[in-house]
């Protein structure tokens, strides 16, 4: 089975781990993307993955709280998605290691760039927890850093949408889909796809972006296998 990538940054949104209860975790809905991505790693890929942690709690709707603080709640709750992943494809039967960019030695690993990489090397699953570790960045940004540092050959940002629309397709109906787009035209047209920091690290890193629908889970398969899904941002 041929796959496109050998290395690859999945990142997933922290609401689609609740499934259509909304918030907390839906224990169906991990094992299903679960299985997905045991299917990939089983092809040989080298996955890492970053999970936000909307499903918990989302630091930027809190108005009343010191946004350092709602960063750090929110960095928390992305640790607790990361080991409900862990654990998840553990059942599975996957090698999984989670790393986190605050120290929580009794129950995952600091994040060590060379580690991480010898974990990969290993045939390892490698989860990244807690964003990057610093207020005032997304887990988009964590995604995008932890790729390019990973050295990864792609991003694959898997959300609710098939793809990057010319507009909004929610508000517009003959929105146009791209395949394949340049990172400068969805500056030009002020399209957001992710944060602009991230976007900013992917673009000036040369590291391309998948955007494509995780409502089929086995769209993870298809995206490293090449097949023409999602869209495919690049320089």
């Amino acid at each position: 089975m041929s796959i496109a990538y050998k290395r690859i940054l999945l990142k997933l949104s922290g609401e689609v781990l609740a499934g259509e209860k909304g918030t907390g975790i839906d224990n169906d809905t991990v094992i299903s993307i679960c299985k997905s991505v045991k299917a990939v790693a089983d092809m040989g890929v080298e996955v890492g993955i970053v999970v936000g942690g909307g499903n918990f709690w989302r630091g930027r709707t809190s108005e009343h709280m010191d946004r350092t603080r709602a960063d750090h709640i929110g960095m928390l709750a992305t640790a607790m998605n990361s080991l409900a992943l862990a654990d998840a494809l553990e059942q599975l039967g996957a090698d999984v290691r989670v790393q986190t960019a605050i120290e929580m030695r009794q129950i995952a690993e600091p994040y060590i760039r060379n580690k991480a990489i010898r974990h990969f090397e290993k045939g390892r699953i490698v989860i990244f927890g807690c964003g990057t570790g610093s207020p005032f960045f997304s887990t988009d940004t964590a995604a995008a850093l932890r790729a390019v540092e990973i050295n990864a050959d792609v991003l694959l940002k898997a959300t609710n949408v098939d793809g990057v629309y010319d507009k909004d397709p929610n508000k517009y109906p003959d929105a146009v889909k791209f395949d394949e787009v340049e990172f400068r035209e969805v500056l030009a047209r002020d399209i957001k796809v992710m944060d602009s920091t991230a976007f900013s690290l992917c673009k000036d890193n040369d590291l391309s972006i998948l955007v494509f629908d995780l409502t089929n889970p086995d769209n993870v398969i298809k995206a490293v296998q090449g097949a023409n899904i999602g869209t495919l941002v690049r320089n």
